[in-house]
């Protein structure tokens, strides 16, 4: 009897953390989209700015020293992957995504 009671009470708590951590990210990523007149520096901002988040913190997977080519990296960024979202033209311009997708095909000569 008891274990019927108690299960509602998890179910809520483990719904209400996940929910927490969903929103703490959502509002993570929101901090690197730019304004509307917003121009990048270059790549390695918008890499740090909108990438990062995922992919320096094995959510992702790494994908800085793995000579990807500049078309895979435009494709997967415009069209997304599993749990990868797509970035549309107004959160990362086609001139933003060529700089961020030539800096993360470049081999970077740090260790």
């Amino acid at each position: 009897m008891k274990a019927r009671k108690i299960t509602p009470l998890i179910t809520f708590g483990v719904m209400s953390m996940v929910f927490f951590l969903v929103s703490g990210w959502v509002s993570a990523a929101q901090d690197g989209k730019p304004s509307p007149n917003h121009a990048w520096k270059d790549g390695a901002e918008i890499y740090a700015k909108i990438c990062a988040y995922c992919h320096d913190v094995q959510v992702g997977p790494p994908i800085r020293n793995r000579e990807l080519s500049p078309d895979y990296i435009r494709h997967m960024v415009r069209n997304g992957n599993r749990a990868m979202p797509a970035f549309r033209p107004s959160e990362i311009d086609d001139e933003s995504l060529a700089k961020l997708a030539e800096f993360i095909s470049h081999r970077s000569t740090q260790p």
